[in-house]
């Protein structure tokens, strides 16, 4: 079974250090959409920065529709992927939010499209008015929708409480996804073993997590699924706030994976001194370094990488590696290192996202 393939493929390929995953350029790869909240931004309203107007999903979905994008089930993404038309996709929201029902169903049920929707069980079974209730989720999955899993209270997994060791956070990690995971299924009388990240946070011991309960994860690094994407941490794209204009999304969904080199050895993270990092979860302060290798075909001159909150970064080329770093130290919180280059294709981009956390250090 090709998802089997490709969950023991990622397995063994994240157990490499320093690379979360690894894109081989094939443009039958496809790319996943991801969007919370279908509604007007207003002034002082709450999570501006997660809403997308109806107007403008609208013109998205026309725009997907009158190039001939197919949407597929994330399910159908990962099982098929490489066999795929080239212009596949799928639609996900994480959440749950009330806007999904009244907003982008009506859009997307008009067209037939698939569409996965990741929720955290606590505020659905509140009946907060934020969000869809129980019997909206049924029926959005009665018309082909997937209600999937997204923890039971939003929380940063990455965060021990007080007093919490190792096995005591592994247990409320575990049974964050694993609730969750049972009042999907009272609720809808299925419960599909995909989980998007909170926050997208995750590290190497959260990922293990995941593989152990089988799950196929979804994060929010930006970029085309590839051969060799960590089926527990996928890519996907955000939008949302100040993203997703007609330039933004035609440029995103239209991007091809960036070229590196095969072998095992092609991303490396390093913290600013140089020192290898098991995982992209930083102590402050830090700007740490990516090292791309790419194909030895493809010119590492046509890189160009971006830092959250600091515009473009200074690149070197070292024998076939290119280095990026951060000005800066990075902010608190979450961050990403955004490498695009020209494909040979006009108007198209190799894309690459590297996503960063750098912790709050805990008061002395």
């Amino acid at each position: 079974m090709i998802l089997a393939a490709l969950l023991v493929a990622g397995a063994l390929w994240f157990s490499l250090r320093y690379a979360w995953w690894r894109p081989v350029v094939d443009r039958r790869f496809p790319r996943i959409l991801m969007y919370h909240m279908i509604a007007d931004a207003r002034p002082g309203a709450r999570f501006n920065g997660l809403r997308v107007a109806p107007q403008m999903f609208e013109r998205q979905l026309r725009w997907l529709s009158e190039q001939g994008w197919k949407s597929f089930t994330v399910s159908d993404l990962v099982q098929q992927a490489g066999t795929l038309p080239a212009k596949a996709f799928a639609i996900t929201f994480d959440d749950g939010y009330r806007s999904i029902y009244e907003a982008a169903w009506p859009l997307l049920k008009r067209r037939g499209w698939p569409f996965t929707v990741f929720v955290n069980s606590a505020p659905h079974d509140r009946g907060s008015p934020l969000f869809m209730s129980w019997d909206q989720l049924r029926e959005l999955s009665e018309g082909g929708a997937t209600i999937a899993n997204h923890t039971v209270s939003h929380p940063h997994l990455l965060e021990r409480l007080p007093g919490q060791d190792e096995a005591a956070w592994r247990r409320w990690v575990m049974s964050e996804i694993t609730d969750a995971q049972a009042r999907i299924r009272q609720e809808i009388g299925a419960a599909p073993k995909l989980f998007a990240w909170p926050f997208g946070e995750f590290d190497a011991a959260l990922v293990d997590v995941l593989g152990e309960l089988g799950f196929t994860g979804f994060g929010q690094q930006s970029g085309p699924l590839a051969v060799f994407s960590d089926p527990r941490v996928l890519p996907r794209f955000p939008f949302g706030g100040p993203y997703g204009d007609r330039e933004d999304f035609v440029a995103k969904v239209e991007t091809l994976p960036m070229p590196l080199a095969a072998g095992g050895d092609s991303i490396r993270l390093l913290t600013a001194s140089g020192q290898p990092l098991e995982d992209a979860v930083l102590a402050p302060p830090d700007r740490p370094i990516l090292m791309l290798r790419l194909a030895a075909d493809f010119d590492p001159t046509r890189v160009e990488c971006f830092v959250s909150g600091q515009g473009s970064a200074a690149l070197r080329i070292e024998d076939e590696w290119v280095r990026v770093q951060a000005e800066r130290p990075l902010s608190i919180g979450r961050a990403r290192y955004n490498c695009t280059a020209p494909s040979a294709e006009a108007g198209r981009f190799h894309w690459f996202s590297q996503s960063w956390i750098v912790r709050q250090e805990p008061p002395q």
